[in-house]
């Protein structure tokens, strides 16, 4: 129900002058008394709003009564003018819907957003009227040869800055790009109709801010579009997107956040800042955008003279220090940052923005709050200024009446409203400028000759070959130089940071990340100086440095089934199957990447890191393989019910991989028929070998972005020897006729991990086989020494790898594993842990629960030292090779209290697995 603004009244302006507007006042219908003293107060401070009193005070008092039925019915009026009606039309309605808003605003019946809105609105109404009539009147006359059945021509006007936002200030010109579709134009005809574009532009620019006795509607300002000192006033689309691909700069960017088509062809609009969105949303964490935005706030100073302290009297609101446009900025350049990998950041408003980043994030609640209230006071104040004349400015007062003039609009004493303003630029100025402009770095005296002979290098490494970065690099180095010597090991610190910097082939963007994120340098220094494997790794992929500050990442795990869902939008989205493939490989690796980090941060332990990194890979083959099937099919067809599984072994299986752990893969399919139906068909078992091919290509190929898994098949039926691919029917007869006793025992971690096709039913059937199986084998007395026999042979093949491996060699991981299997399949056990297997032992009376304690104690020991040393080192585990901040790392995963307490503990846990698991072969082959 509509209620009238009498109803609504918060405040009321106090008149300046009383004289001012009472000629207007004299001429309107008698009004209550909450409306009169807005409209007293509105006519004797503003000259401009008394003119407009005078001109329209019989429809403003039966309006102010219905406001928004008022603004819909003058919009609707001047959208129905025709031909040379629009322009009178369109002026009219300027003035209805401005002296509307100005009294709804200064009476506080509509919010900041309520009153930018209704100004949006008119101006959206004002182009696409007049671009629509002036097309139509220059086609017409012949001179804009277009295809009849374009909309409006091909022609849009895509609406910028504070238009595009819907947040158009009480007095502002109106920013516009206009461009033309190309393919509204035949190839022959693409001169004239350019010509005509542009007449069509000049004449749409005169009749919105052409002055006549009707006044004007907006002025109009195109300096917004592509290199606006060459171009022509209208240009083509395809133009424009060369232009911004090959030439568009950071402030270009900035600007088409708040894009949106507003008249004539908004679908062509729409096409085309889809086109764009590449350009305007980065891939990567886009924090040199910061220095870009810098600059630009610089250059702006520059040209209107605002630098200086602050100062009340003539600060420009807008553009000044603590201004509204530092807001403004301080909200769109997070959003540059962040928006190409957070969708939800890619919205037009100010407000709206702050509200997301801060969702996200980016922002902390309160500064977000604050700069709000800012932000709507600053905005409310500028326009008030604007009203007292109808001027597009953005200056508070310089002289004691304007001050005098603006407090009574305001409705506000003149010293509270004084040092309100103050406070809240200053505020605004303080929250902003630091983010902008960080402060110089430290004194170099501060570093004295600490590391001179690493840090002299520094200036011949790509990363530090633009001046830009050697800026950016120079305020951080003293930190970074401070925090590196706080390490245990100062010089192994600083040698595993100038091993990431050199590899590092650029620096801009990760300095400047840096420069934002004090948090993430110093992650990068406690890396440093825990890891100088992972300190390689980052500096040869800093893109997954991204996911560090992209959102979420210090949140609980999702789990496999959103990991999975998340991934199948990232592939989705790519443009072909390399592609998806390619964007797989960055999405797999921040998510690994986060793992680690968790881990040596000891936010997770190394039980809940083999899960995770389970999980990760479970979800990379749940999309991939359908992905790879996919591709395959379009070559070569497939079949009615076809269908393929993943069987994971090993670790994959068991759910619990390391850093560096490899993929153990068996492929299962059920084909019926004779051949798929392709173009070019096969027979299942060559499909199904080729397939299986596909897809360890596409985990374990080299690409841009590195690789996903090694993969490893050698536990399928006949090892090496073997088909790659097995048919369900062979899959069955091979385990229970022919297979050795190792290759049960590999089942008992098998586990149905992805598939492809209909595969659902077939998982199913595998699991079921499976636990049949292995319930066929209960207490089969050949079991156990068939494991002392493999046992024997391993142990031949070769022994640890010095006494800190923790997997191979008598009582190690391996042997540990192969006896928890034995103990599985003898105790005819479905499952699948080192734990639960050993637990079934008990259980089928195998082994004492005392022992099996003892075992699984040890076993829990090996598992944090081999999780931790794939974590740290690619090579053999070596103490003293990985620095302080491993060894540190090291002791507080295993609880040790130094290294020779950590090596006696290994020694004595493998010593009691290698006798528990001796003492119950030896027992089973008696």
């Amino acid at each position: 129900m509509a209620r009238p603004l009498a109803a609504r009244a918060t405040r009321a302006p106090r008149p300046f002058d009383a004289a001012l507007g009472r000629e207007a006042l004299l001429r309107l219908p008698a009004l209550d008394g909450a409306v009169a003293e807005i409209v007293r107060g509105a006519a004797g401070s503003s000259p401009h709003l008394a003119q407009l009193l005078l001109r329209e005070g019989d429809w403003i008092a039966v309006a102010l009564d219905d406001p928004e039925g008022a603004l819909e019915a003058a919009l609707a009026e001047a959208g129905a003018a025709e031909g040379r009606a629009l322009g009178p039309a369109l002026r009219q309605a300027k003035r209805r819907v401005g002296l509307l808003t100005a009294l709804m605003d200064l009476g506080g019946g509509w919010s900041l957003g309520e009153a930018t809105g209704a100004l949006t609105r008119l101006a959206d109404l004002a182009v696409d009227r007049s671009l629509r009539l002036l097309v139509a009147e220059v086609a017409g006359r012949g001179r804009l040869p277009v295809r009849p059945e374009a909309e409006a021509g091909g022609m849009v006007a895509l609406a910028m800055g504070k238009m595009g936002a819907f947040e158009l200030n009480y007095s502002s010109d109106i920013d516009l790009v206009l461009l033309f579709d190309e393919a509204a134009v035949r190839e022959d005809d693409f001169a004239a109709a350019r010509a005509g574009f542009v007449r069509v532009a000049r004449a749409l620019c005169a009749l919105l801010q052409d002055r006549t006795a009707e006044g004007y509607v907006f002025r109009v300002d195109l300096r917004l579009r592509p290199d606006a000192a060459v171009t022509p006033v209208c240009l083509g689309m395809a133009a424009a997107e060369s232009y911004y691909e090959s030439l568009g700069r950071t402030w270009e960017r900035a600007a088409y956040i708040k894009a949106r088509p507003c008249g004539g062809d908004r679908a062509a609009g729409d096409r085309f800042l889809d086109a764009l969105r590449p350009f305007v949303w980065r891939r990567h964490l886009d924090f040199a955008a910061i220095r870009d935005a810098h600059d630009i706030r610089l250059r702006i100073r520059d040209h209107r003279g605002l630098h200086g302290p602050l100062a009340l009297d003539g600060h420009d609101l807008k553009l000044g220090r603590g201004g509204i446009r530092e807001i403004e900025f301080f909200a769109q350049t997070r959003q540059l940052i962040a928006g190409g990998r957070d969708p939800s950041l890619r919205v037009r408003g100010t407000l709206e923005a702050l509200r997301r980043l801060s969702a996200a994030g980016w922002v902390p609640e309160g500064v977000t709050q604050t700069l709000s209230a800012h932000y709507a006071r600053l905005r409310e104040m500028e326009h008030r200024v604007q009203m007292i004349a109808d001027a597009q400015t953005h200056q508070l007062p310089a002289a004691p009446e304007g001050w005098a003039r603006l407090a009574a609009l305001a409705g506000e004493e003149e010293g509270a409203l004084r040092r309100d303003l103050r406070a809240r630029l200053e505020e605004v100025d303080a929250l902003t400028e630091g983010f902008f402009a960080p402060g110089p770095a430290a004194p170099a005296a501060a570093e004295d000759d600490w590391g001179a002979e690493v840090t002299a290098r520094w200036p011949r490494y790509a990363a530090l070959r633009s001046q830009r970065a050697v800026e950016i690099f120079g305020r951080l180095r003293p930190e970074i130089l401070r925090r590196l010597r706080e390490a245990a090991r100062p010089e192994e610190a600083l040698a595993s940071f100038d091993g990431f910097l050199a590899g590092l082939p650029a620096g801009v963007q990760l300095f400047a990340l840096f420069e934002a994120n004090p948090d993430l340098l110093r992650l990068i220094a406690e890396i440093a100086a825990t890891s100088p494997a992972l300190a390689r790794y980052l500096s040869r992929n800093a893109g997954v440095l991204d996911a560090v500050i992209g959102g979420g990442f210090w949140e609980p795990w999702p789990g496999r089934e959103a990991l999975e869902t998340a991934l199948g939008r990232v592939v989705g989205e790519a443009a072909d199957y390399e592609a998806a493939l390619v964007a797989a490989r960055r999405w797999s690796k921040e998510w690994w990447f986060r793992v680690g980090v968790h881990h040596l941060q000891g936010l997770i332990d190394a039980e809940e890191a083999g899960r995770l990194y389970a999980d990760l890979a479970g979800a990379v083959l749940g999309r991939i393989l359908p992905l790879v099937a996919a591709d395959f099919a379009r070559r070569h067809g497939g079949g009615p019910g076809w269908a393929a599984v993943a069987l994971g072994m090993g670790s994959l299986g068991a759910e619990r991989l390391n850093a560096a752990s490899d993929l153990d893969l068996i492929l299962i399919y059920d084909a019926p028929g004779e051949a798929s139906d392709g173009p070019r068909p096969l027979p299942p078992r060559t499909y199904f070998a080729r397939l299986t091919q596909a897809l360890v290509t596409a985990l374990s190929a080299q690409m841009a972005e590195g690789r996903l898994y090694a993969v490893d098949m050698r536990l399928r039926p006949s090892g090496r020897q073997g088909p790659v691919a097995t048919s369900w029917t062979a899959f069955r007869d091979y385990q229970r006729h022919e297979a050795w006793t190792w290759e049960h025992l590999a089942l008992t971690r098998a586990r149905v991990v992805a598939g492809t096709g209909e595969w659902e039913e077939l998982g199913m059937a595998v699991e079921a086989f499976r636990q049949d199986l292995i319930a066929g084998r209960r207490g089969d007395r050949r079991v156990l020494p068939d494991v002392a026999a493999m046992r024997a042979r391993l142990a031949a093949h070769g022994g640890a790898e010095g006494a800190w491996d923790a997997k191979v060699g008598p009582g190690r991981l391996r042997d540990v594993d192969l006896f928890a299997q034995g103990l599985a399949l003898r105790a005819g056990s479905a499952e699948r842990s080192t734990a639960g297997q050993v637990r079934a032992g008990v259980e089928a009376g195998l082994l004492p629960p005392a022992e099996a304690e003892r075992l699984l104690a040890s076993e829990r020991l090996l598992w944090r030292v081999q999780a931790a040393a794939r974590l740290l080192t690619p090579d053999a585990l070596d103490p003293d090779r990985i620095g302080e901040g491993g060894r540190r790392f090291l002791l507080r995963e295993t609880g040790a209290e130094s290294l020779g307490d950590l090596a006696d503990r290994l020694a004595e846990a493998t010593a009691a697995a290698d006798r528990v698991i001796g003492g119950v072969l030896a027992e089973a082959a008696a």
